[in-house]
């Protein structure tokens, strides 16, 4: 399987949209009508339209056709969770902006505008990039590995911990594996008032999982020749 963007340590924009989108199993519907909920009543297609299934008695149908052509009849809104339990566990959320249509016995929804909230703020999404974009290849199974790691390896996760900046882990309570995907493990690392993310990208993608499992081992391998850092250690110093 061919790389579908150069690698870098972390997703794009628009590849984090596309893999928010195909993890969501539900999503928020504003409309001109007011706000509603879908659960399991969207998919998307290759080219990143969110087709929809409203549920009997929903309002969306006709408020969509009655909206002024040419304007955002609809906001859809996905938030991203984290399948580990962390405290703030919304990784990100998704805003969709768009007119919808009818396409078969569906509502279509083509994007005209697309806004991703994350830690690090809130960035417009480019739709071009987006419509050519794919989900990360783990996203199906994220929440599998992610609550493996956490359940039955807790101490490979604190193996890793060998990885992040000492400053990082000052007064750390607990870390959790938070995400996954084909360009690196985001740890998050809490204290006792606060917490913080810490990323340890891999030396090269992961497009299977088996390629994650051998970045798993890469990363283990790399943190044994690190000097042991063990993090009860940092609890101590931490409340002290």
């Amino acid at each position: 399987m061919g790389h579908r963007h150069a690698w870098t340590a972390a997703p794009v924009a628009a590849e984090r949209a596309r893999s928010v989108l195909a993890a969501a199993w539900s999503c928020s519907v504003t409309a001109r009508d007011g706000r509603e909920e879908f659960t399991g009543a969207h998919s998307v297609a290759a080219d990143g339209r969110v087709l929809l299934c409203p549920p009997a008695g929903s309002a969306l149908p006709t408020a969509a056709l009655c909206a002024p052509r040419g304007e955002p009849s609809v906001v859809l809104e996905f938030a991203d969770v984290a399948p580990v339990p962390v405290r703030s566990r919304i990784r990100a959320r998704l805003w969709l902006a768009g007119e919808v249509e009818p396409e078969g016995d569906q509502l279509a929804l083509r994007p005209t505008r697309i806004a991703l909230r994350r830690a690090n703020g809130v960035v417009v999404v480019d739709l071009d990039e987006y419509a050519s974009a794919e989900p990360d290849p783990l996203v199906a199974a994220e929440a599998r590995l992610l609550t493996h790691l956490a359940d039955a390896h807790p101490d490979a996760v604190q193996r890793l911990t060998r990885l992040v900046d000492p400053g990082s882990l000052h007064g750390a309570v607990r870390v959790q594996p938070l995400a996954v995907d084909r360009h690196g493990l985001t740890l998050r690392i809490e204290r006792a008032r606060d917490h913080g993310d810490v990323r340890l990208p891999f030396p090269e993608p992961a497009d299977t999982v088996p390629q994650l499992a051998e970045r798993m081992h890469a990363l283990l391998a790399q943190a044994a020749r690190t000097c042991p850092r063990a993090l009860l250690r940092q609890r101590t110093d931490g409340d002290r």
